[in-house]
């Protein structure tokens, strides 16, 4: 059996929201496998730690770069994937900016479902056309990663917005599949699960010490929260030659968060 594959020497990689959380270790995992890697992000400071992604990754002797990036706006994703023209174009696209707004269906109002929907699901959308777009120009087959959830899937109390962004995600990353299947682009998801990360507000310091009592939003077969390191594999998997075969797909990282 051939070893998995984790090459991307000479690619270049747009991962949207990469300063913190899982998006910084997807952005790092591309940059050790050689990748040159542009973090488009609406600020370069991580939340936790003090070296920004694109510093980190030039640290260690890779090539990358900060664009500041709203993903809310069209234009300024596909000014991202413009940046990603003078390393030779986008090769692999990851859409990973997301925020999170909790709130019952009695209590959400319209500009926080306008806003985590314009971030979630619309950044989400033009993140695909605009990779999409760049690599049909130039003719080559390509891979987009977005960033789903186990809110793809399931409904949990208090997150009605949140979750029918991640729904949505889901089928824009089918759909996005669908068409570009033609042009030999790859559209996949990865779908975390409960991951340990500075998402939500003392999220990273709680998971694995709540996880380690039992104590999560429910059992978790693995038995801890995950990691970013988790998804962050996950995600180079879908964008390698290994999954060449591998397109519509949504690669659940949950520990088994939905068997039971």
């Amino acid at each position: 059996m051939p070893d998995y594959s984790d090459d991307f020497d000479g690619d270049t990689v747009v991962v949207t929201g990469a300063s913190s959380g899982i998006g910084r270790e997807i952005a790092l995992r591309f940059g050790e496998a050689g990748a040159t890697v542009l973090n488009a992000d609406i600020e370069s400071q991580p939340k936790v730690g003090d070296t920004p992604t694109h510093e980190a990754i030039q640290d260690q002797g890779g090539t990358a770069e900060f664009v500041q990036t709203d993903v809310s706006n069209a234009d300024e994703i596909r000014a991202a994937v413009e940046r990603a023209r003078e390393y030779g174009g986008v090769d692999v696209m990851v859409n990973n900016a997301g925020l999170f707004i909790g709130g019952s269906l009695l209590e959400v109002s319209e500009d926080e479902f306008e806003r985590i929907h314009e971030v979630n699901a619309k950044g989400v959308f033009f993140g695909c056309q605009a990779a999409a777009e760049d690599m049909i120009d130039r003719g080559v087959e390509g891979a987009i990663v977005n960033t789903a959830s186990i809110s793809s899937f399931v409904a949990q109390r208090d997150q009605i917005q949140y979750d029918s962004t991640k729904a949505a995600v889901k089928m824009i990353t089918r759909g996005a599949a669908l068409e570009l299947a033609d042009h030999d682009i790859r559209v996949n998801a990865v779908g975390p699960g409960q991951i340990a990360t500075e998402f939500i507000d003392g999220w990273s310091e709680e998971a694995p010490e709540a996880a380690a009592k039992d104590e999560l939003i429910k059992p978790v077969p693995a038995g801890r929260a995950g990691t970013p390191e988790d998804v962050a594999g996950a995600a180079l998997y879908l964008a390698s030659d290994d999954a060449d075969y591998v397109t519509g797909e949504i690669l659940m990282v949950d520990g088994g968060w939905r068997v039971i």
